[in-house]
C-alpha cells in the first residue's frame, strides 16, 4: 500500500475515533442531566467515574495525531485537518469535565423535583448535546455550512441562561434558605454555556480547517 492510501486509511480511523469521543461527552452530558432530573445518585457517580474514558481515547487520539505527523509529514489541508482534530479534542475533554462537573453538583443538590424550580436547564442540556454533536459532525462532513449554523444556535443557549438566571432570582425571592441551591442550579446551567461555547470553539477550528483561516478560540 502506498504512502496516500495509507494516510486516508489512518485519517478514516480518526475521525472514527473523533466519532466515538464525540458519543462519550454527549452521553455525559445527558446522563448528568437525568441524574439531575431524577436525584439519581448512582447515576451521577457513574458519570464522574466514565470521565475517564474520555480522557483516554483523548490520548489515544493525541498519540494517533502525533503518529501522522511524524510518519506521513502531511502537508497543507492534510496538515490543516491533523492540526484541528488536536485542538477539536482538548475542547471534547473540556465538556466531558463540563459534564462531570454537573454530575458533582448533583451529588449536592437534595430535593425532590427541584428541576421543575428551573425549567429551562433541561433545554440548555438538549441543544447543548445537539450544538456538540454537530460541531463534530460538521468535521468529519467537511460542513462548514453546518459549522456555521451550530455556531449560530450558540445564541439561543445564551437566552436560555438568562432565563435561567431570571427563574433563579424569582426562587432567590422565595426563601432565603434556598440561595445555595441558586447557586448550584447556576453553575449547572453556567456548564452548559460553557460546553455551548467549546462546541463553538470546535466549529471554528472547522472553518481553519476547511478555508485556512480562524477567527478565535474562547479562553474557558
Amino acid at each position: 500500500m502506498g504512502a496516500r492510501p495509507s494516510f486516508d486509511t489512518e485519517l478514516e480511523q480518526l475521525n472514527v475515533d473523533l466519532i466515538k469521543m464525540g458519543a462519550l461527552v454527549e452521553e455525559a452530558i445527558e446522563n448528568s442531566i437525568a441524574a439531575f432530573k431524577t436525584q439519581d445518585e448512582e447515576a451521577a457517580k457513574s458519570v464522574i467515574r466514565d470521565d475517564r474514558a474520555v480522557d483516554d481515547i483523548e490520548k489515544s487520539i493525541e498519540a494517533r495525531c502525533l503518529s501522522l505527523l511524524l510518519r506521513q509529514q502531511p502537508v497543507a489541508r492534510d496538515l490543516r485537518a491533523i492540526s484541528t482534530a488536536l485542538k477539536m479534542i482538548t475542547d471534547m475533554e473540556r465538556i466531558g469535565d463540563n459534564a462531570a462537573d454537573i454530575a458533582e453538583l448533583v451529588l449536592r443538590i437534595q430535593g425532590e423535583h427541584i428541576y421543575t424550580m428551573v425549567e429551562h436547564i433541561p433545554n440548555m442540556a438538549s441543544k447543548a448535546v445537539s450544538m456538540v454533536h454537530d460541531s463534530i459532525a460538521s468535521y468529519v462532513q467537511n460542513d462548514l455550512e453546518l459549522a456555521h449554523k451550530t455556531i449560530a444556535k450558540d445564541d439561543e443557549v445564551d437566552a436560555l441562561f438568562n432565563r435561567v438566571k431570571g427563574e433563579l432570582i424569582t426562587f432567590l425571592k422565595s426563601s432565603d434558605e434556598n440561595s445555595d441551591r441558586a447557586i448550584d442550579f447556576l453553575m449547572i446551567a453556567k456548564y452548559l454555556e460553557r460546553i455551548a461555547d467549546h462546541a463553538v470553539n470546535i466549529c471554528e477550528w472547522v472553518e481553519f480547517y476547511k478555508t485556512g483561516e480562524h477567527k478565535h478560540t474562547r479562553i474557558l
